[in-house]
């Protein structure tokens, strides 16, 4: 290619220019001083391991990691059925349905985190983990269901249709083909629904409470009451479980075919 070489060059100083941000959390998470700095007094782990020892961070750790898995958990179960209808069916009302269960991109969190709270109010959930689990369903739901969608969309029918000539119930060629062959969207549908669910903010600031606090929340807070280095800690080991679940990812299914929703291919036995 005639520009090949400025290509490359372009593409690399974009992947700098996106991970520089990060790289600067984590030299300054290794600083010695009481104060952000880049660690020009030399390195330390003292703000890890006063992460490690502060217990309102590992509580509300434990909350954003059991909140994403039930909320995301909840989001696919729901998205499922919801997409293979969307995906595989005509009938009056689909793209009415597909707007309104695609709708909350389009309402700001603020607003949903207000009318969050006069419901949960009403209902005596504000506050509880069941109220912010329904809560970040309902946020989460869309990537799931749009990365459903898209795997149920580019699958092959006939191999389904060919399942039931042989004999297979419906649900039986659902749970034996159509299900495994939509596994990668199923994973990515997830692993978006968690990974929103986990750094979901403005919304979950209106529906936590002193027992029922996410991660972001209490480091929104912490910045409130003093700026130290054990932010850029904490926001460094977030860092690192992304790298590494995004290697597991990659070694597991494939980067590329989970955030492009494709169907697995080949044997399905």
């Amino acid at each position: 290619m005639k520009n090949g070489p400025f290509a490359l060059i372009f593409h690399w100083l974009f992947v700098a220019f996106l991970a520089s941000p990060l790289v600067m959390v984590v030299l300054v998470s290794l600083t010695a001083n009481n104060y952000l700095s880049l660690p020009t007094n030399g390195m330390s782990l003292r703000w890890y391991e006063a992460m490690l020892q502060n217990k309102q961070f590992i509580a509300a750790f434990k909350n954003s990691l059991w909140l994403g898995v039930a909320s995301a958990s909840f989001a696919v179960l729901l998205s499922i059925p919801a997409a293979l209808a969307i995906a595989r069916m005509h009938f009056p009302g689909r793209d009415t349905i597909a707007t309104v269960l695609m709708s909350p991109l389009l309402v700001p969190h603020l607003v949903l985190g207000i009318a969050f709270l006069q419901f949960f109010a009403l209902t005596s959930m504000r506050g509880s983990f069941v109220g912010l689990a329904l809560a970040h369903t309902v946020v989460v739901m869309p990537y799931a269901l749009r990365l459903l969608m898209s795997a149920y969309t580019g699958m092959d029918g006939s191999i389904e249709q060919a399942a039931r000539s042989l004999g297979a119930s419906a649900f039986t060629a659902f749970r034996r083909v159509t299900l495994p062959l939509a596994l990668p969207g199923v994973v990515s549908g997830w692993l978006m629904a968690f990974i929103h669910s986990f750094d979901e903010t403005t919304m979950t600031v209106f529906l936590a409470s002193p027992s029922m606090t996410t991660l972001p929340v209490r480091i929104y807070l912490h910045i409130e009451e003093t700026v130290d280095p054990m932010v850029a800690a904490v926001s460094s080991t977030l860092i690192f479980l992304a790298l590494a679940l995004m290697v597991v990812l990659d070694r597991g299914f494939g980067l590329d075919r989970l955030l492009s929703g494709e169907g697995a291919k080949g044997d399905t036995r």
